[in-house]
């Protein structure tokens, strides 16, 4: 039987592009596992899924001061260790990397064990944790037509991004009544990823009386960051995070407002959903969101606005602009050549089990 290890880890965007190859992958007769960090979100995620999960030591490569820097190298090469453990135990015939630090240590195991390995790079410009990988993988998959120039030539692969086929099968019917909502007004749903996103959840709070004139909003708000003092605002629904019922909301909404994580906006596009991206700050992080937020605003398919410009008025009246403007956003997602992204990903794993790549 064919072997993959999957891998990724750190927040739901390094994790979720693994579950939607996982229905594909089984089909084709592959035994699966996954590796992760000892009790990173992957690890819940994944084994509800009934996949054997094995975890090993993670640290995190900073660019920055921190007191960690001088412990977590230690981790990462005790994480080296196990994965070469594993590759020697699990003997898989190809290796999907999705990303995360959790990853470095896998990826080099399995090359040092001649072991296929496929590394997807979602942002723009690869991550510190894919950089180090990318001399140790076989092919990189990306997502972005300008990420190929920051890779080597022979290695990089557009692919797109894997997209959870059951997001595009949800039933607006049944959103209303897990929410509890009306067909009178449009909504809004707002998402700011797995972790929350606090300057999101701030400012869209701020306008939300505004907002219940127009439209009726459903908040995922992330971990302990529901507000109780909203909960009986009515046409107002907040969530810290949903997982069963998310292709229904979908359905239901109008509009998106979100962070631009790659995975969150190729869900999106692929689901023809009017959005307005507020990426994370470059402050805050390496500045990736902002370029993926621009790649998507320039193709037509988002409106931005960066989280330093936030203020009620702004957020307001670009939340409206959208809304009238929805249709020009649907034209330009549902004329795009969406790519077939599980199937030509998969393609590589078959080529290399097969030895024809």
């Amino acid at each position: 039987m064919k072997h993959i290890v999957l891998t990724g880890g750190g927040t739901a965007g390094h994790v979720t592009p693994n579950i939607a190859m996982i229905p594909r992958l089984k089909e084709l007769g592959y035994k699966i596992s996954y590796i992760g960090s000892y009790e990173g979100m992957e690890r819940k995620l994944i084994e509800e899924l009934n996949i054997p999960y094995y975890g090993i030591s993670s640290g995190k490569l900073r660019r920055y001061f921190d007191v960690k820097n001088f412990t977590d190298p230690f981790r990462v090469i005790k994480g080296f260790f196990e994965a070469k453990k594993l590759m020697k135990q699990l003997k898989p015939d190809v290796v999907f990397s999705k990303g995360g630090f959790v990853t470095v240590p896998v990826v080099i195991a399995a090359s040092k064990k001649h072991i296929p390995t496929f590394i997807h790079e979602s942002d723009m410009t690869p991550g510190l944790a894919n950089k180090i990988s990318i001399p140790f993988a076989t092919k990189v998959c990306c997502n972005f037509p300008e990420t190929v120039s920051h890779l080597p030539e022979d290695k990089a692969v557009l692919t797109g991004t894997p997209i959870r086929q059951e997001l595009l099968e949800g039933n607006p019917e049944k959103a209303l009544e897990f929410t509890g909502l009306s067909k009178d007004k449009p909504v809004i749903l707002i998402i700011g990823g797995s972790l929350g996103a606090a300057a999101v959840n701030d400012a869209v709070r701020k306008i939300l009386p505004e907002l219940l004139k127009d439209f009726q909003v459903i908040h995922l708000c992330g971990k302990d960051k529901v507000d109780e003092t909203l909960s009986n605002v009515k046409g107002y629904v907040q969530y810290e995070y949903i997982k069963q019922e998310l292709a229904d909301l979908f359905a239901l909404a109008d509009l998106v407002i979100s962070r631009a994580g790659a995975n969150a906006i190729c869900e999106l596009s692929a689901l023809n959903k009017p959005n307005l991206l507020i990426p994370l700050s470059a402050r805050a992080s390496r500045g990736d969101q902002i370029l993926n937020a621009r790649s998507f605003e320039q193709l037509g398919y988002s409106k931005v606005l960066e989280e330093e410009e936030l203020t009620n008025d702004i957020l307001l009246s670009a939340v409206r602009d959208l809304y009238e403007n929805r249709e020009a956003y649907i034209t330009a997602m549902s004329s795009s050549k969406h790519k077939d992204s599980i199937q030509q990903i998969v393609q590589l794993f078959e080529n290399a089990v097969n030895k024809t790549l």
